[in-house]
């Protein structure tokens, strides 16, 4: 049985260091079929009027939708390349961030970071109109700096601030106020007139000002902020989290460095940290910890075919390594 290659997973960022990012799809599907009604300026991967390349370059999206009916599609786990809030005017939807349920009512805002899995639907989308903007503020992963756009008017002391309780904290979801709404309000309305060139103004100083309303908004909270979110080893963290799901790429220490934008020993440093192994340790006992899985669960898939799909090179050295682990053959394993 020949092994067939493997597209390295995007964790954080693909090969070719560009990072992967929703592209609204279903949403894209259901608007050709007259499901809902769709409006939006947008650029790179997402639906909508698109937005010339000087005109804030550094908004990804700003998109409104009305479904005036349950839908028969939901947006998938993804991540965006930018901060992302979103804000539900009406009706209910179900809202998924790091495998956590939240039901969302009429005035819910969301905030997401760029690293920060969710999807949109459990598994479908209700009657609902739904807001979003994604902004890139030039960051991946949680360590890194944010840079906002020069069009923002912040003052540098606010934007710092703003910087932290965006950064430091995590929560998903905030119940919002009727400025937060009139901001969204006003910017589908911008949207809806697929003239980017002709409100280009009023959409940035509406952009502002919803900045600033949620900025003045989290300010009031009793936040409890956390810089472990933002550090490198935190990125470390989230990578070794996530491997277990990607187990069949021929992974390196240098491919699982890279992912986390560190060299070799600064890499090893922190696994070590945090599981008490090696990085290459810790891959072999997430691959056989998934291989026992599968022959306790699967009596029928073959020897074979459970090395290759938990990375083993070879069915040998997969018997090799799992006697090492576990004490017996994966043959003897099965039979219990």
């Amino acid at each position: 049985m020949k092994k067939t290659s493997k597209v390295q997973p995007a964790i954080f960022y693909d090969v070719d260091r560009t990072y992967r990012a929703d592209s609204c799809e279903p949403l894209r599907k259901a608007k050709e079929r007259g499901e809902l009604a769709h409006a939006a300026f947008a650029r790179r991967s997402y639906p909508g009027y698109r937005l010339p390349p000087k005109i804030m370059p550094e908004l990804c999206v700003a998109c409104v939708w009305d479904a005036k009916q349950d839908q028969t599609w939901g947006l998938p786990m993804h991540r965006n390349e930018g901060i992302e809030l979103g804000y539900l005017t009406r009706g209910k939807l179900d809202f998924i961030v790091e495998e956590k349920l939240y039901k969302l009512k009429s005035g819910a805002l969301t905030v997401t970071r760029p690293w920060q899995p969710h999807k949109v639907g459990d598994p479908l989308v209700h009657a609902s109109r739904m807001h979003w903007l994604i902004l890139d503020v030039g960051v991946r992963r949680p360590n890194e700096a944010w840079k906002w756009p020069n069009w923002f008017t912040f003052s540098p002391g606010d934007l710092a601030r703003l910087t932290e309780l965006l950064r430091y904290n995590e929560q998903p979801v905030w119940q919002a106020n009727e400025r937060i709404e009139r901001c969204f309000e006003n910017i589908a309305e911008y949207v809806s007139t697929g003239q980017p060139e002709q409100v280009q103004t009023r959409l940035q100083l509406n952009i502002n000002e919803l900045f600033l309303e949620v900025y003045e908004m989290l300010q009031e909270q009793d936040i409890q902020l956390d810089s472990h979110l933002a550090t490198t080893k935190r990125n470390v963290e989230m990578f070794l989290e996530a491997l277990p799901k990607h187990i069949d790429y021929p992974w390196t220490l240098e491919s699982m460095a890279k992912h986390c934008d560190l060299g070799r020993s600064r890499f090893t440093h922190y696994c070590r940290q945090i599981t008490n192994m090696s990085p290459t340790e810790y891959l072999i006992h997430c691959r056989i910890e998934a291989a026992k899985k599968i022959l306790k669960f699967h009596p029928d898939r073959k020897i074979t075919e459970i090395a290759f799909s938990c990375g083993f090179e070879s069915s040998q050295y997969f018997a090799n390594v799992f006697k090492r682990y576990v004490g017996c053959s994966p043959k003897l394993f099965r039979a219990g």
